[in-house]
C-alpha cells in the first residue's frame, strides 16, 4: 500500500511504480467499469505556457468516510462507498499541476481513457467519473495519456504512510496542527508547510492536500488552509 518509511523524498522526486492503492482496505474492483463520456469543461482552457507554465503540484487526497456519510446510497458513488469494492481512507482526488502566475492549466486536449486505464486506477480513486474527470482537467495538461497521468498520481499517492486516523479522530481536542504532525511522523522528511488540511463549515476533515515543486518534492504551500491551531473533527466509519 505504501513505501518504506524514509524514503518519501526519494519517491516523490522520482515517481516510479508503486501499487496503485492509496488508503484501501479489500479493494475489489469490479470485473466491468463503464467509461463515463469526457465531462464539459468547466472554465477556459489554459495550456501549460506563459502565466500558466506549471510551476509544482497539488497531490489531493480526500477523507472517503466524511464524503460516503453523506452519499452511501447513491448509486453514482457505489464504488466507493457502498462497500461492495473494499472500505477507503484517504483516496486521491487528483494530481493538479499548479501555475506560475496563479493561473493553473486545465482543459488541455484529452483523449478518453479506456476501461483498462480506469480499472488500473479505482483503488486510488475509487470512482470512474472522478477519474475522467480529473484526468481531463488536469491530467491533460501533464501527460500525453490517461494512463500516464494515472501512473504518476499513483506512484506520488503510494509512495505515503498514513497515520492511524481512527486513533487521531478519537484524540481530545483535535486539531489542523495534530494532522500535520501526524503526517509528518510518518513521512521522515515532509514538512508540514507543505501540508494544506481543509474541512466543512462544521469543522469536520474534508481534504488534506500536499504541495509539491516542480521537481514533485515537498513544498511549502501558498494557501495554507485551516491554520495549525483550528479544531479538527475526523468522520469514521471503522
Amino acid at each position: 500500500m505504501s513505501a518504506p518509511r524514509g524514503a518519501l523524498l526519494t519517491l516523490l522526486a522520482l515517481a516510479g511504480p508503486a501499487p496503485a492503492v492509496a488508503q484501501a482496505w479489500q479493494c475489489r474492483v469490479p470485473r466491468v467499469v463503464a467509461v463515463p463520456p469526457l465531462p464539459a469543461p468547466d472554465g477556459p482552457q489554459r495550456l501549460a505556457t506563459g502565466a500558466s507554465a506549471i510551476s509544482g503540484y497539488t497531490l489531493a487526497l480526500s477523507w472517503s468516510p466524511e464524503f460516503c456519510r453523506d452519499h452511501r446510497s447513491d448509486p453514482a458513488s457505489a464504488t466507493q462507498c457502498s462497500g461492495r469494492s473494499g472500505r477507503f481512507g484517504f483516496i486521491l482526488h487528483g494530481l493538479w499541476p499548479e501555475g506560475t502566475g496563479g493561473q493553473w492549466p486545465q482543459w488541455c486536449a484529452a483523449s478518453q481513457p479506456s476501461a483498462e486505464a480506469l480499472r488500473g486506477a479505482l483503488c486510488i480513486t475509487p470512482s470512474p467519473t472522478l477519474l475522467v474527470h480529473e484526468w481531463a482537467k488536469h491530467g491533460s495538461c501533464m501527460a500525453k495519456r490517461p494512463e500516464d497521468y494515472f501512473a504518476k498520481a499513483s506512484s506520488l499517492t503510494g509512495a505515503l504512510q498514513f497515520p492511524d486516523m481512527a486513533r487521531l479522530s478519537r484524540k481530545d481536542a483535535l486539531t489542523a496542527g495534530d494532522l500535520r504532525a501526524a503526517m509528518v511522523a510518518a513521512n521522515p522528511g515532509l514538512r508540514p508547510s507543505a501540508i494544506r488540511v481543509q474541512a466543512s463549515a462544521g469543522g469536520w476533515l474534508q481534504e488534506m492536500h500536499l504541495c509539491l515543486s516542480a521537481s514533485f518534492r515537498p513544498d511549502p504551500c501558498s494557501r495554507p488552509g485551516l491554520p495549525d491551531g483550528a479544531p479538527l473533527k475526523v468522520w469514521r466509519s471503522f
